[in-house]
């Protein structure tokens, strides 16, 4: 009759156990699950930072190319008047010249 009670208090020991250990297991599982949403989580906000960091950057290289290449057209407008001007100048001469001799 010892024995038998022994074995079943053995049994609910067991059970206890088990039940603890699926306990314990199930938290760990959920204590992971939630340290892995917390980085995923770090994980997005630190991407969108460097894209945000990225874009300020792209913006003000562009700006700084943008204004070279303005100061670039308004160098090229300025040679291209000089000649345009000095073509125009002995054009001029020529159409008056051309005018007076007839």
């Amino acid at each position: 009759m010892e024995l038998i009670k022994q074995i079943k208090n053995a049994e609910e020991e067991a059970k206890k156990i088990l039940e603890q250990a699926k306990a314990d297991a199930a938290k760990v599982i959920e204590e992971g699950r939630a340290d892995s949403d917390r980085r995923l989580g770090e994980a997005e906000q630190l991407r969108k930072e460097a894209i945000g960091e990225s874009v300020k950057s792209a913006e003000a290289a562009g700006g700084e190319q943008v204004a070279e290449l303005k100061g670039q057209g308004a160098e090229q407008r300025k040679k291209l008047q000089s000649k345009a001007s000095a073509k125009m100048d002995g054009c001029v001469d020529k159409v008056v010249e051309h005018v007076i001799s007839s």
